[in-house]
């Protein structure tokens, strides 16, 4: 792509700008290396990874990238066996886990939309869980090696503490000597060279064995290690390197692990660095409002309502534009800041950015093209330094553009022919526009010669276009009108300014008779225009109107057909139901009536043919009892406790649980419950009786609460308080069936969180509890796992 065209367009303030939403160092560098393409393919395939992420932050909310970071100098160092720190480790850890959890974010959103791209990527993703556990199983969040690294480290810490504690104890019985306290500087104990010392008054050195460590600034100050001590330091010295050796051998053979990998996490770190980038252009095209647009590679483009991505949203004026179908290439007169620099931009940076895989600012529908090349002269370019004037600048960017265009490029001119003689300049701009037209490229140009409309308007595969100039206001504004040529605006302006009119009108005289025609018609092809834009409008008005008062139909047609067919079908089912029971009940009368045949020949009784055709009348399905108004009058004196007939089961009885509202009620039916209206519901006359009242039975409902906590904060409650709200917390917890809960004491001086785990280990609807992992707040969090 042209380097110069993109400088021109402003390419690299829109990747700058892509590069400032990434998330990871690794997405920026994708950001920094994007360049638009120019094979159709390439481009479809980025625009719709562009689109999948979109949908998934649609779905899903942003993104989780916390924890990826680039780790591919700390895996190449790993690969070469060099020993990595602490906090290199742990980076690795984080990186597993970030990894994990953007997979699991991606896995999730395709359970919502399909993403067959961004599921592709994360394919060979790989999750070395293992070795983050075992990392984090030796280094804490802070990159210090934890004593439980290994029993060895554990061993020789437990021994420095010891020994340690046994030199500042012999130290401290020193500093407290009163003999001693007045040869000393201060009475505190301090290090040096990773030993205990003293700080001994100059004057008093001969009164002290030892060595001298170090001296203060003054010279008034020695820093001494007794002889009392020297043996203890020593052993703390020998322990030290124990110390040192046993963790070197911790990290070289996490090193070693890690390296073990180091390939596999190193194409991770790519993938996340690509799928970072891709849900960055998903976040430009949020900022922008952009969409995505539908590609080609035969030179067509439409553009519907496009906004210049770098100018903000609220001030921008959108431009509508079509080009490659009936025409090629667009001239563009009209004022100066009337909008034509910028419209050529905005088409110029649209094309670019599609072809980059970014969604562009423009409404649905919009068509752009992948070119082999845009190239653009755009901009007033003279320099003194190179003795070049205006159009000496222009001329030289048109030539070297000219060897390189080719049928299936896209050229932007700005000013064509202008910085010259305008005879000659115009004579010029019409030869360039005539040989770009003969390759056959894309080409839109702006100018000021009137010459340039005569010729737009005489050949075929070229159009007219202008910015709109509003005469009332004497302002642009700053829209597109394809087909229009721009009109001389001179004389109506100085008017409106004031000036006499009897200037203007002997400077119309001086206009000759052709080009005075030719304003005036396109004055009433402008007045033709806003009166059939008007018309459009209030057709397009109509139109939408119409859609929506016939989908308004649609959706309520819909609506009776499912009601319908649901009706239909529930009645099937009862017919169905209802004859089954019949033919079972037939079958079981005509089994009897033939066993009876059977045992007593033909002589069957008169009465007993009378009653298997009341069972054959009886086996005929009853309809379902509907609710009147008597009923209804009945219901309005049901209360809890009531017993009931309820009508639409057939007359089943139960009694009233509770009522749910003033048209319903729950009735318990044998060992079912049920919501009734209670209109379907006929209370039964209570029996008088000199009985007691029976003793009401409470029935006790328990569900879970939608709004239960499930963590309690205790940070700074006092001991007593705290666990009177635990106590509590944990009932609430055990009653909404909770199977885990987190009780955050903080870490402080560590009392708090003494005393809950305490109550924690005695309180019966605790399971187990532990201190919370990295993620869940470490020692300042207790999880509790609850029966």
């Amino acid at each position: 792509m042209n380097d110069k065209a993109l400088h021109t367009l402003e390419y690299d303030k829109i990747i700058q700008r892509l590069i400032g939403l990434t998330s990871t160092s690794l997405g920026r560098e994708e950001a920094e290396k994007l360049s638009p393409s120019r094979e159709l393919p390439i481009v479809e395939r980025r625009l719709a990874a562009t689109d999948e992420a979109v949908r998934s932050v649609m779905f899903k909310g942003t993104p989780p990238f916390g924890g990826i970071t680039d780790i591919r100098s700390s895996l190449y160092r790993a690969k070469l066996q060099g020993i990595l720190q602490p906090p290199e480790l742990m980076e690795v850890a984080q990186f597993i886990m970030g990894s994990r959890r953007l997979t699991r974010f991606i896995a999730s959103a395709g359970e919502e939309t399909e993403l067959p791209l961004l599921s592709d990527l994360c394919e060979p993703l790989t999750d070395f869980k293992a070795l983050e556990d075992e990392i984090r199983r030796c280094i804490d969040e802070q990159g210090e090696v934890l004593d439980s690294a290994s029993p060895e480290l554990a061993s020789v810490r437990r021994d420095i503490r010891i020994n340690a504690g046994r030199a500042r104890e012999k130290l401290e019985s020193l500093v407290r000597s009163n003999s001693v306290q007045k040869m000393l500087q201060d009475a505190l104990i301090t290090m040096r060279n990773d030993r205990y010392v003293i700080p001994v008054k100059q004057e008093y050195r001969a009164h002290f064995g030892g060595i001298v460590h170090d001296q203060s600034g003054s010279g008034a100050t020695l820093f001494i290690e007794p002889e009392a001590v020297v043996q203890m330091n020593n052993k703390l010295r020998e322990l030290k390197i124990k110390e040192q050796n046993e963790v070197e051998r911790i990290l070289r053979n996490l090193t070693e692990q890690t390296g073990e990998r180091a390939d596999l996490l190193t194409g991770d770190a790519e993938i996340l660095g690509l799928i970072d980038f891709i849900f960055a252009k998903a976040a430009l095209a949020h900022a922008l409002s952009a969409t995505l647009p539908e590609m080609n590679d035969d030179g067509r483009l439409l553009l519907r309502k496009a906004r210049h991505p770098l100018i903000d949203i609220k001030q921008a004026v959108p431009i509508d534009m079509e080009l490659g179908e009936q025409y090629t290439s667009i001239i563009v007169t009209g004022p100066n800041t009337g909008g034509k620099t910028v419209s050529l931009k905005t088409i110029g940076l649209l094309s670019l950015m599609a072809m980059s895989g970014l969604f562009i600012p423009a409404e649905d529908g919009s068509r752009l093209c992948v070119f082999d090349g845009i190239y653009a002269d755009i901009g007033d370019e003279q320099s003194i330094e190179q003795n070049l004037s205006t159009f000496s600048s222009h001329m030289t960017n048109l030539i070297s553009m000219l060897g390189q265009v080719t049928n299936r490029s896209l050229v932007l001119l700005d000013e064509l022919g202008a910085g010259t003689d305008p005879a000659e300049g115009s004579a010029l701009a019409i030869a360039i526009l005539e040989h770009l037209q003969k390759l056959g490229c894309r080409l839109i140009a702006t100018t000021h010669y009137s010459e340039l409309k005569a010729y737009a308007y005489n050949r075929s595969g070229i159009i007219n276009a202008s910015m709109e100039f509003d005469v009332a206001t004497l302002r642009p504004t700053y829209r597109l009108l394809i087909g229009v040529p721009g009109r001389s605006n001179a004389f109506a302006i100085a008017e409106k300014l004031g000036l006499p009119k009897s200037i203007i009108d002997h400077a119309r005289g001086e206009v000759s008779e052709d080009e005075l025609k030719v304003d005036s018609m396109i004055a009433s092809l402008e007045e033709d225009r806003l009166r059939a834009q008007a018309e459009r409008q209030t057709a397009e008005r109509l139109r939408r109107d119409v859609e929506k008062l016939q989908k308004e139909i649609e959706d309520e047609r819909f609506k009776l057909e499912e009601q319908k067919a649901k009706l239909l079908e529930s009645a099937r089912e009862d017919a169905r139901q209802a004859i089954a029971k019949a033919k079972r009940e037939a079958e079981e009368i005509i089994s009897d009536l033939r066993r009876l045949a059977m045992e007593e020949g033909a002589s069957v009784k008169e009465h007993k043919l009378i009653e298997a055709r009341r069972k054959l009348e009886d086996a005929v399905p009853s309809p379902v009892a509907k609710p009147n108004k008597a009923s209804a009058a009945k219901s309005a004196k049901i209360v809890a406790g009531d017993e009931v007939k309820v009508h639409s089961l057939g007359g089943q009885k139960g009694h009233v649980v509770e009522l749910t509202g003033n048209s319903e009620a729950i009735v318990q039916l044998g060992i079912m419950k049920m919501k009734v209206s209670l209109a379907d519901l006929e209370p039964m006359r209570k029996a008088v009786s000199n009985k007691a009242p029976a003793a009401h039975t409470t029935i006790v409902k328990r569900s879970r609460d939608e709004n239960i906590r499930s963590e309690l904060d205790l940070r700074g409650m006092m001991l007593d308080e705290a666990i009177m709200e635990v106590d509590q917390f944990l009932d609430e917890a055990f009653l909404s069936n909770l199977g885990q809960v987190y009780i955050i004491h903080g870490k402080g001086t560590g009392a708090l969180r003494t005393g809950i785990q305490d109550f924690l280990r005695r309180h019966k609807h605790v399971k187990s509890y532990r201190l919370g992992q990295f993620g869940e707040g470490g020692a300042g969090v207790s999880v509790a796992e609850l029966h």
